[in-house]
């Protein structure tokens, strides 16, 4: 679970909260610019090691970790959508939120040299580090099977029925528009095409006083929504089979890794309870119906 906010330099006014879907992106797009540039660090770490850890603690190999690019896991993740996506080789897989290419690259050794992998994220910074790790991508591996484009995942760079499978990673959470999200995920799926998606969503909303508080820290959370409406959302797009699996360990684990976010909402919640009595790290599959 990862958003700039929580830094003092990815942030113009830390009292007030976001209103505009303009603002909300300009603030996101900042925060994620500082990060890339490495200025600014995620919330759920500080250091190349903590990344890891986390990386480790949603379930991602350790093989995997070790193969990656240096400096392609910027510890943003909350799940392991590319597990759950069972990808196989020669699929087209785009990944929504690419950051410095984490997902994309453990993806493109999955799908092998007759897959692709596209990444698409939205802040010219991001872009340009993921474009310097899949030149070091292709020169270890001699292949060449990954590209990152620059946009909004409400409005992707994306042909129409072009993807076999759509991951992403603890990004939906931050868009200001998440129904148009889901409708360009099923406009961009080939038929039967399938999304497996990692993503912060509210089992129960927050109180006042911590929504509040977060909101300055961390907008993966101020911007989550309820699980119901995740998946309302996925329905309404047209896509089918759809399951939600909470995964409640994700968000628990943060406690020791220090967590600002998690000492944060901790501090202000009803005695007794825990953040993953609020929060939890949701698990999407889909499907898009046809045949492939």
């Amino acid at each position: 679970m990862a958003d700039p906010g929580c830094e003092p330099t990815c942030c113009t006014d830390t009292g007030t909260p976001v209103a505009t879907t303009e603002q909300t992106r300009s603030t996101v797009r900042r925060g994620y610019a500082s990060i890339a540039r490495g200025e600014a660090s995620s919330c759920c770490g500080n250091t190349a090691s903590d990344a890891t850890d986390l990386a480790r603690g949603v379930g991602c190999d350790s093989d995997e970790l070790a193969s990656l690019p240096e400096g392609a896991n910027l510890g943003l993740s909350c799940g392991n959508p590319t597990a759950l996506a069972a990808l196989t080789g020669g699929e087209v897989v785009l990944d929504l939120g690419s950051g410095a290419g984490f997902d994309v690259f453990i993806a493109a050794d999955r799908v092998g040299p007759e897959g692709r992998v596209i990444g698409v994220d939205m802040t010219a910074e991001m872009i340009d580090r993921a474009r310097q790790n899949a030149a070091s991508y292709t020169e270890r591996t001699g292949i060449d099977n990954v590209e990152f484009r620059l946009g909004e995942i409400e409005h992707l760079p994306v042909a129409d029925a072009s993807v076999d499978v759509v991951i992403s990673n603890c990004v939906i959470n931050l868009s200001p528009d998440k129904t148009a999200v889901w409708r360009e995920i099923a406009r961009v799926l080939k038929p039967g095409g399938r999304v497996s998606v990692s993503d912060i969503a509210l089992k129960r909303a927050l109180p006042d006083q911590v929504r509040e508080a977060v909101q300055a820290l961390v907008g993966c959370v101020a911007g989550a929504v309820m699980v119901a409406d995740t998946e309302a959302m996925a329905r309404a797009a047209g896509l089918a089979d759809i399951t939600l699996e909470q995964r409640d360990g994700n968000i628990a684990a943060m406690e020791s890794w220090h967590d600002p976010l998690y000492r944060e909402i901790e501090a202000g919640l009803p005695s007794g309870t825990t953040p993953s009595d609020f929060v939890t790290s949701l698990a999407v599959s889909a499907r898009k119906s046809g045949q492939a």
